[in-house]
């Protein structure tokens, strides 16, 4: 029987099991829920109970017999497990279920020198109090079970030996609000900070995980995604990985531009050496990532990146392979190849690539990036030029072997430089982008580091935050909620601390954002649209408009204020060049051009006063904290109506949002025959975004004869990618026959997954 167990207190005394108590909670938690059963949670639980089971195992068996039923047919059940792991977790947290006031909290904890101690240094117990009446704690039961385990696990204030939490979600909503406007004038943060509240415990911001789990704690380092590039040079490579070690170390996700680096038998110092070519120093960069763990749990993760015309490219593209040995392989780094419109043209035309050494080409590598029409004089004039050592390659070959190596790992990425610099923020003359970072959506400027002291080199810091679409109401909510985020992210520049100054310095003269959007499927599903047919362009046309009009509007606001940042022109926007003026215009065959929003005003405006922010937009992709606010990742469609995540906690279970009423409406992922409706709708959003989107590619061969997707095919959503204006393909997925209830994740999202890029 039941009531013969035993139950072991913490204070380790023991008495019988009181089922009535839990019949309560388990009651409690399932308040307006429908479609769950508080006996078969109870009945379940039961049958795992022992004598002398502790309390706290009592509560974790009772959380998971709730989560156990979570299914498409029952999807509250994830709202009833998250309710009663909310209650356990403010039961260990404050040993009561009633959080306590936010003073004491702050007080508490800022003594123990687990908060930072500006929070009671700039607000007066007044100010606390106020706010503390602000804070509605009961939005922590509008959570689901994998949202409340994710804030456990990475997101709220705890001891990582220990497991120790301190703190519940609200108080992480209101007390990063609290640091982030701390020093706006006191007659105005009370209101921003209530109003960030409001707009991030209500899931209509998504912040990312440097955020949310470092701002409030002494440690001031959140900036999520690093671009740092290396010269061919030896104190460039060793003062790149000291810029690695030091950033991964403060679990940032890493892009390195290794591309200036000479090929194999190039002459060093006149003839005196031959150079040992690209590999060994990528080897070199792999171990600086991989020297630090990231939260006691896996090393870093970094992308690198390198052009398609380097001379040892054949032997570059194959360092993920797994066939070869170790000395030719570097698996644990992924790959960023550069490609530009010449090289399409030599591939359209049937003709060779020419592959350099960029040492042995003065000038070529700058001019990739930096001039179009200069790169293709030089390139052609060193064709000619018999003294330039090279060779040649049919350029469907080279394509083929980029696109079978991407295919077979997944992990090798596109970066279309010329659509970087030709349709972004920057003028490529005096500040062009030479890398992305390490899920493909950040496009900045860099100077390679000559030391860790340098201060004319120039590391690229983006600093990330998410619109969840699902929950807007309307587009004209993006006015308030793009202000706060710009308001928000900009001050974190200067909350934040600079492990490298040149980081720093870059970081306080452009001042870049990257608001990205999150719950695409969502919000697709209903409005009605799909991704497949074209029905969901003209939606996305006008919201990518609202999103990055608003996020201009907003930083010129903000540079009314305070001043435009002191890099402003190099921008193109201080030209008045907009990203609605360099878009490619083959999208307008599948989307009207037509605008809504008065962007004559706002571009005369931003001439006239300037950005506080170079850069405003990037779709990032939003894996972890897409979790957290219970929506579908960034832009990605679905894969199932459930998605099962593996955590230290087991399994975790998650279904689409409003599942019950829009079944019928969602697009599942391997129910779109191809990529041209999502490519469409990714050129679309690229027509307004100022950075890049970590654009993925979906592919099931068994819609192939042999299932085996045409190489053909491949190449063809290549083409049609860079004659859309794409700027970055970031994974490239392949379907494994898994069932729909299964994990969403894609490959090498646990290496994002961290704090990293992914929100």
């Amino acid at each position: 029987m039941t009531e013969d167990i035993k139950v072991t207190k913490r204070n380790g005394k023991q008495e019988s099991i009181d089922m009535e108590k839990i019949h309560r909670v388990v009651h409690w938690a399932s308040q307006d829920l429908e479609g769950v059963s508080v006996s078969q949670v109870e009945i379940n639980a039961q049958l795992a109970f022992f004598d002398g089971i502790k309390t706290e195992d009592i509560h974790e068996t009772i959380i998971k017999s709730a989560a156990d039923l979570i299914s498409t047919e029952t999807p509250d059940y994830q709202y009833l497990a998250a309710r009663l792991a909310i209650f356990h977790l403010r039961k260990k947290a404050f040993q009561q279920f009633t959080p306590p006031s936010l003073f004491d909290q702050i007080k508490k904890y800022t003594e123990l020198g687990i908060y930072d101690k500006d929070i009671l240094a700039k607000y007066s117990k007044t100010e606390i109090e106020e706010l503390d009446s602000y804070v509605d704690h009961w939005r922590d039961m509008s959570f689901s079970y994998a949202a409340v385990k994710q804030l456990e696990g990475k997101y709220l204030v705890q001891n990582r030996v220990t497991g120790e939490v301190y703190e519940s979600p609200q108080f992480l909503y209101i007390l990063v609000g609290m640091c982030l406007f701390q020093e706006y004038d006191k007659s105005e943060r009370m209101d921003i900070v209530k109003r960030f509240y409001d707009a991030t415990s209500t899931f209509k911001i998504s912040l990312p995980t440097p955020i949310m789990a470092g701002v409030r704690t002494p440690t001031r380092q959140f900036s999520s995604c690093v671009l740092i590039e290396a010269d061919d040079d030896l104190d460039s490579i060793s003062a790149a990985s000291g810029a690695i070690v030091k950033y991964v170390s403060q679990r940032a996700g890493i892009g390195i531009n290794g591309g200036r680096i000479r090929a194999l038998g190039s002459p060093i110092r006149g003839g005196e050496a031959t150079h040992t070519g690209c590999i060994p120093f990528f080897k070199h960069f792999h171990t600086a990532v991989k020297s630090c763990s990231q939260g006691g749990v896996r090393g870093g993760a970094a992308t690198l990146f390198y052009p398609l015309w380097h001379l040892e490219v054949e032997e570059l593209l194959v360092l993920k392979n797994n066939t070869g040995t170790d000395e030719n392989r570097i698996r644990h780094l992924d790959y960023g190849v550069q490609f530009n419109g010449l090289m399409y043209q030599r591939f359209l035309a049937d003709s060779d690539i020419t592959l350099f050494s960029p040492h042995d080409a003065p000038g070529l590598y700058d001019a990739f990036f930096a001039d179009q029409d200069e790169f293709k004089t030089l390139y052609e004039k060193y064709e000619q030029d018999d003294s330039i050592r090279k060779r040649s390659i049919k350029a469907r070959e080279l394509f083929a072997k980029f696109m079978q190596e991407r295919a077979n790992t997944g992990r090798i990425y596109l970066q279309n430089v010329d659509h970087c610099n030709t349709h972004g923020a920057f003028d490529p003359a005096v500040a062009p982008v030479r890398q992305s970072n390490l899920c493909m959506e950040i496009t900045l400027p860099t100077k390679p580091l000559f030391s860790v002291q340098d201060e004319e080199g120039e590391i690229a810091l983006c600093t990330l935050s998410a619109v969840n679409l699902g929950a807007l109401e309307n587009l004209d909510e993006l006015e308030g909620i793009t202000e706060i985020i710009v308001r928000s992210l900009d001050s974190l520049l200067d909350y934040q601390d600079y492990p490298i100054k040149s980081a720093e310095i870059a970081s306080k003269n452009r001042r870049t954002l990257g608001i990205g959007v999150t719950n695409l499927a969502y919000y697709l599903a209903k409005n009605g649209v799909k991704y497949s047919d074209g029905s969901g362009n003209r939606l996305i046309h006008d919201t990518f408009e609202a999103l990055q009009y608003y996020s201009l509007k907003a930083s010129n606001k903000l540079a009314k204020e305070l001043g435009a940042c002191p890099l402003f022109p190099e921008t193109q926007y201080a030209k008045g060049i907009m990203p609605i003026d360099s878009y490619k215009k083959d999208i307008d065959a599948f989307c009207s051009p037509e605008l809504k929003l008065d962007w004559a005003t706002l571009r005369t405006e931003i001439v006239k006063t300037g950005l506080r922010n170079s850069t405003l937009t990037a779709l990032m992709p939003c894996e972890s904290s897409s979790q957290i606010s219970n929506s579908t990742n960034g832009i990605e469609p679905p894969r199932g109506y459930v998605s099962v995540k593996q955590s230290k906690d087991g399994i975790l279970k998650q279904i689409v949002p409003d599942f019950e009423n829009l079944k019928s409406q969602y697009e599942l992922l391997w129910d779109i025959k191809d990529n041209e409706g999502y490519l469409q709708l990714c050129a679309i959003m690229q027509k307004f975004i100022d950075q890049s989107i970590s654009t993925n590619t979906h592919y099931d061969p068994s819609l192939y004869d042999g299932s085996r997707v045409p190489m053909k095919l491949f190449l063809m959503d290549l083409l049609k990618a860079y004659k859309y204006g794409i700027k970055t393909l970031y994974y490239h997925t392949t379907r494994d026959g898994a069932t729909d209830e299964q994990n969403n994740a894609k490959p090498g999202d646990d290496d994002c997954a961290d704090g990293v890029c992914k929100l």
